[in-house]
């Protein structure tokens, strides 16, 4: 893979020696489909110039591999600049001659001519590197500093051919006065994550740099999930964003672009609501692990899932009104790239985009609030009834192509394979991008209802019960806007099936986007060891029993019949 990258880049990487001698990497000449960016555009994953009268699968293979630098844990690499034997990571080399101040590394930053970085105590000069480096402009975020934070945040760095590049641009050493025990202080090292907001402490963290957390039960046990304890997926830190000067950038097959502040959005088109539930991938991705094999990725449980009440403007509006035909889109038009104001980046099929009643907004509040930093401040892409990953935040340019997104996260890291497939015999090109989701559901709440307590009488007298019983709570929901008509539910394990009641809810938009809260209540004598739930939606697709006939290595996708333990807590 490295030998053939590398021989196929060489291909098309112009290089030129600057004035020290030293080998960088000069213009770059891709021809590859035009419409993932034109030379004035840098903000997709990787800034290229594109030829746009050649479409080489060759090469936008390549294109998908430079992008792979900002995934985690990828396998592939996109080789850059000459091949320096390097150890990985480099031991201490003999000093250089020069001896570099901090101070002098700090005037080299963002505004500078000249762009240097730090990693351990040696000094770098990236500006050759900077305008074909995969991650796009996530690199300016650290110069002018040391850029050892961002290596180990992206592990794909952590390879012997970047090391090899990174050794291309060495200028230099820290000076040793600048030193303390020989490493750079760690005020001089900046703290990816230190923009981060505060986040609420009911949230059941999985990771915390990038945040991954779950809603709790109770936010699981309403209609719209409060905004505090919305379930957080982040791939990265969360930009920070002026809502005044952020534009969104609309860019047209023909390369025509359009640009859009908030305001304008908010004054030249019309406003929508709709109820729309977000769930990732992942989401009850424990219970495959548990159940069947170890599959890789955050264990979720069944709160990476929630719903809300979004508000904004129809992206099939914005479209037209920057020139796109979207009654009669041009062939060369088949997808809508979304790319964040982090680089993250994923697309939808056109259609999607553009269907009247496909509700895919670009929204600005949630739950009747300002969108919070953790969910896409000031704006974000919200693709109902669709994995949550194409829900791009933070979105700052909207690109029309005839392939999607060349990003790690579109080619690679949602799909699913076979149960007998692994990750190294994976076929990445052939699986589709996870876009509609399957029929899901999960028991949040298991409660016990005495028939002793004035409330809770109350409640059985609802169902016509006497006795102590148990109550059963919540969710089913499908993608595509496919309607839950019944929830299933035992209390023997399978043994027996019963319907839980569905609660009234207040959906909005044209299509059923929010998932459905549900009830049951059982006397205690007919409960055994084990409740299940599976859920059933218009199209009468169902939940699969078991998980290992559906395990995959990553875990996507989980869906199998949720089974929760009881036990009594008298006894």
């Amino acid at each position: 893979m490295k030998q053939t990258l590398q021989s196929a880049l060489l291909g098309v990487v112009k290089r030129k020696v600057n004035s020290s001698g030293r080998v960088c990497n000069g213009s770059f000449a891709f021809s590859t489909t035009r419409n993932f960016t034109r030379s004035k555009s840098s903000q997709l994953p990787f800034s290229t110039v594109i030829k746009p009268q050649a479409r080489h699968s060759s090469l936008l293979a390549i294109f998908v591999a430079a992008s792979a630098f900002i995934g985690l844990g990828l396998t592939t690499s996109f080789i850059y600049g000459p091949t320096l034997h390097a150890e990985a990571p480099p031991k201490e080399k003999e000093s250089g001659t020069r001896k570099i101040r901090l101070a002098d590394v700090q005037k080299h930053g963002r505004d500078a001519e000249e762009k240097w970085v730090t990693k351990g105590t040696r000094v770098y000069d990236i500006t050759d590197w900077i305008p074909g480096h995969p991650g796009g402009d996530v690199i300016l975020r650290a110069v002018g500093g040391a850029i050892d934070q961002y290596w180990n945040i992206f592990s794909i760095h952590k390879k012997q051919e970047v090391y090899d590049i990174l050794e291309s641009y060495y200028i230099g050493d820290v000076d040793p006065q600048d030193l303390v025990d020989g490493e750079v202080p760690m005020d001089h090292v900046e703290d990816p994550f230190s923009g981060d907001p505060v986040r609420d402490e009911r949230l059941i963290v999985l990771s915390a740099r990038p945040c991954n957390a779950e809603s709790p039960g109770e936010a699981l046990s309403t209609w719209c999930t409060p905004n505090e304890t919305f379930y957080v997926r982040n791939h990265m830190w969360v930009p920070e964003v002026d809502s005044k000067i952020h534009k969104l950038v609309i860019e047209l097959p023909d390369g025509e672009e359009k640009e859009y502040t908030l305001k304008d959005l908010k004054k030249k088109f019309q406003e929508v609501k709709i109820t729309a539930t977000l769930q990732c991938s992942g989401n009850r991705r424990k219970h495959m692990t548990e159940e069947a094999r170890s599959a890789n990725g955050l264990q979720w449980n069944v709160g990476a899932i929630s719903n809300a009440e979004w508000k904004g403007v129809r992206l099939r509006d914005v479209l037209a009104d920057a020139g796109f035909d979207i009654n009669d889109p041009p062939e060369d038009a088949k997808h809508a790239h979304f790319v964040g104001a982090e680089a993250y980046g994923a697309s939808i099929p056109i259609d999607k985009a553009v269907e009247k009643h496909g509700d895919v907004l670009i929204v600005y509040e949630m739950n009747g609030e300002t969108l919070p930093p953790d969910h896409g401040y000031p704006m974000r892409v919200l693709v109902p009834g669709t994995v949550a990953a194409r829900s791009v935040k933070w979105v700052n340019k909207i690109v029309i192509s005839e392939e999607e997104s060349p990003s790690q996260w579109q080619r690679r890291d949602y799909k699913c394979f076979g149960p007998n497939v692994g990750p190294n015999q994976a076929n990445w090109d052939e699986a589709p991008a996870i876009q509609e989701m399957p029929v899901q559901s999960a028991i949040t709440s298991l409660r016990d209802i005495s028939s002793s307590s004035p409330t809770d009488r109350k409640l059985l007298q609802v169902y016509g019960l006497e006795e102590d019983s148990v109550a059963v709570e919540g969710y089913a929901w499908s993608g595509g806007g496919r309607r839950i008509i019944r929830v299933d539910i035992s209390a023997d394990d399978g043994r027996n099936w019963h319907q839980a009641e569905l609660l009234p809810d207040k959906s909005l938009g044209s299509k059923a986007w929010a998932w459905r809260r549900w009830r049951w209540v059982v006397p205690r004598g007919q409960v055994g060891r084990c409740f299940v739930v599976k859920a059933v939606d218009e199209t009468y697709n169902g939940q699969p029993a078991e998980y290992e006939p559906h395990w995959n290595f990553r875990g996507n996708l989980t869906n199998s019949w949720h089974r929760v333990g009881y036990r009594h807590m008298g006894t």
